[in-house]
């Protein structure tokens, strides 16, 4: 009985020490994401020439890349990159929208086809209100094991760092492009994330937000500018209700090699959990209408004034 005490005491104590030791590297480990078009690339597209960036802008690149990462050159310098070929493919548009991905945040926009399709439809929506728009893949999550250790921090932190990174972008974008609206848009864990932007933005009404599938334990910050879309209208989404029954049995079923409905097949958290309902799409009528409304009705008046 003592031996197996003692044993459950040595096990106790290296998890501490290997938890402790994941929550250390965490904080230490910076990652400052990538920011790039939309478009399949894995890197983002970099502007060899910044002859047409005026020098106010480029400095205050600089400035903010000072302030966020002005101890790690390397994090400075990529900082500034994106945030000068983000300027310049922004600068003659009317809108960006910025895609958080959800999982870890490791994805590209590509590679989550709902809302590539989604992005699409937003993209051809602004269009028909007569505005250009520009699409970015904001994957805040690098693919290693410090990169996921720094996610999972961040996630049930509210993303303190990831938020401060993403909003500042969004920051300087509507500084530099006065005219410039942005449209922080984001996917199961990624809706936290843009939530957390729109909370720490509330007081910049170039900023608005379209979120679907709200993680369960999160309570929504910012209503004002943001449409949050928690079910698809044809089956209740059970990672936003926290059906945690639904989600067990349908991945037991998926793990034992059982058939799954199209719906339960198409609900994925995290590569192994299935959540019926967890899956948005531009062909879902409650989507795209709901969707369609929202900008009409945020965007449609304003360029009925700004033809006068």
């Amino acid at each position: 009985m003592k031996l197996n005490r003692r044993k459950l005491a040595i096990f106790t104590a290296l998890t501490m020490v290997l938890l402790l030791g994941m929550l250390l590297a965490a904080f230490f480990y910076i990652d400052i994401g990538l920011a790039n078009l939309a478009g399949g690339k894995e890197r983002p597209v970099s502007v060899a020439d910044f002859s047409e960036v005026p020098e106010s802008v480029a400095e205050d690149a600089t400035a903010m890349a000072m302030e966020l990462y002005g101890d790690y050159h390397d994090k400075y310098d990529e900082f500034v990159n994106q945030l000068l070929t983000a300027y310049v493919e922004a600068k003659d548009r009317d809108f960006v929208v910025i895609f958080n991905p959800g999982g870890w945040g490791t994805k590209i926009l590509e590679s989550s086809p709902g809302w590539s399709e989604i992005c699409q439809g937003i993209e051809s929506e602004l269009d028909e209100l007569g505005y250009s728009s520009q699409v970015l893949s904001y994957r805040r999550t690098a693919s290693s094991i410090r990169g996921v250790n720094k996610e999972l921090v961040e996630l049930f932190s509210v993303y303190p760092s990831k938020a401060k990174n993403l909003s500042s972008r969004v920051e300087f974008l509507t500084r530099n492009v006065p005219d410039l609206k942005i449209i922080v848009a984001g996917e199961s864990n990624g809706t936290v994330i843009s939530d957390t932007v729109m909370s720490m933005l509330q007081d910049n009404p170039q900023v608005y937000s379209i979120q679907t599938g709200t993680p369960f334990w999160h309570r929504q910050m910012t209503l004002e500018r943001t449409l949050a879309l928690d079910t698809n209208g044809q089956v209740p989404d059970a990672f936003s209700q926290g059906d945690i029954p639904a989600m067990l049995i349908t991945s037991l079923k998926a793990l034992f090699g059982m058939s799954l409905t199209e719906d339960e097949e198409a609900g994925r958290i995290f590569y192994f959990i299935r959540a019926p309902g967890h899956d948005y799409n531009w062909q879902y009528p409650d989507v795209n209408l709901k969707i369609a409304d929202f900008l009409e009705e945020n965007f449609s008046l304003d360029r009925e004034i700004s033809s006068r």
